[in-house]
């Protein structure tokens, strides 16, 4: 019965339509001559970069950076290096900057001739390699990139945490009312290298908009660093992390709404399955014998007396979602997530879409009366000219 009321009430996992937006695409895979395009503006595409402007200085002297390998280096030792660091050091770090930034426009030119992305008028850009100094600098370098060609769309850095973005953007995967009388979710951000869960506050009494929602507390398993697990030992540990967190809110104080929202890879179905693009997760998310959000309301059936509602969608759709209440000034727009992969979703405001809708059916109705008026305006005249005769 729960599951039915999940699908009626609140609609299906993956939904095209969620309260504040439509999900026009998201898990776009578009490829080249070389594979899958998403592949060129990854964060291991930077390393890889950075890799390519080391091997002058070791050929031709020392290298700056010593024995350490290119993707060891972590971003914000680069970005200290970047400020304080040796002239050599810093200009190997601005030549990866800069080809990186080409690749990354590369990547955004193709996504906007593609159909589904047709008019975008601003990417929001996040994942891990938006955080900090580096990512900061090459999103900017895109984004000059392609003002110097003319592509009329602006590059932002997501405005929350990447590491909380995905968190935060579960609040608006629930409408409203079901934070009545509640004051804080749990939510999960699956990714290819760390599952992270935390309890979310709306604080809708500070902003209606949620532009004052924040992460409470959150808890991360590093499972790319764990050896030989599998599925069941991710699922079984998320369960453990996602029941200290409630234990800890409901001793805080908070008042757990029963929604648990879910961020994970990979096209998603509307019964909560898989479809694809999980490959970089422990095990096999995709098979057809798994359903993550039962498994999670199974473990959970129950908050503060009414029966769990879980709602799971792509991770790059949940991270963009975090970015609706910056996003108000314009109709089209889209994520791209910058991680172990490039996950990529593009929306339209609802707002914006219902307002289309109403003047093309008022043209309509318009149009409408218009012909009505001639088809009297004629039928007089028709009149006249036999009165006349």
């Amino acid at each position: 019965m729960a599951d039915v009321a999940v699908a009626t009430v609140l609609g299906p996992h993956g939904a095209k339509v969620v309260p504040a937006v439509e999900v026009d695409s998201y898990n776009l895979e578009l490829k080249d001559d070389e594979g899958f395009l998403g592949d060129r503006a990854s964060r291991q595409a930077f390393h890889d970069i950075l890799e390519t402007w080391r091997k002058p200085a070791r050929k031709h002297g020392a290298d700056p950076f010593g024995d350490t390998d290119s993707h060891d280096l972590s971003r914000s030792k680069l970005a200290e290096i970047l400020k304080d660091g040796e002239p050599e050091a810093a200009a190997i770090i601005n030549s990866a900057i800069s080809a990186y930034a080409e690749e990354l426009a590369i990547v955004v030119r193709r996504f906007l001739k593609a159909k589904a992305w047709a008019d975008t008028e601003r990417i929001a850009v996040g994942g891990g390699f938006r955080e900090g100094r580096i990512g900061e600098l090459a999103i900017a370098s895109a984004n000059l990139i392609l003002k110097a060609e003319d592509i009329a769309v602006g590059m932002v850095p997501i405005h929350n945490d990447p590491d909380e973005a995905a968190l935060i953007g579960s609040l608006f995967l629930a409408p409203s009312w079901i934070f009545k009388g509640h004051d804080s979710i749990l939510a999960v951000d699956i990714g290819g290298t760390n599952i992270r869960a935390g309890v979310v506050l709306p604080n809708v009494g500070k902003a209606a908009d949620l532009t004052k929602a924040a992460v409470w507390k959150s808890e991360k398993w590093r499972h790319a660093d764990e050896e030989k697990v599998n599925r069941e030992d991710a699922v079984d540990e998320l369960i453990g992390m996602l029941k200290g967190l409630m234990k800890k809110a409901e001793k805080e104080g908070y008042k757990l709404a029963p929604f648990i929202g879910i961020a994970c890879p990979g096209k998603i179905e509307e019964d909560g399955a898989i479809a694809k693009g999980a490959q970089n997760l422990p095990g096999n998310w995709e098979s057809s014998r798994f359903n993550l959000p039962a498994r999670i309301a199974e473990a959970f059936p129950q908050i503060d007396g009414h029966d769990t509602v879980v709602l799971m969608h792509n991770d790059a759709v949940v991270q963009g979602l975090s970015e609706v209440p910056y996003m108000p000034d314009v109709e089209r727009w889209g994520v791209l997530t910058i991680g172990t992969g490039l996950g990529n979703a593009r929306f339209t405001n609802r707002e914006a879409r219902d307002k289309e809708s109403g003047k093309e059916r008022k043209s309509g109705k318009d149009e409408e009366s218009g012909k009505d008026r001639d088809k009297e305006s004629k039928g007089k005249d028709k009149e006249k000219d036999k009165s006349k005769e």
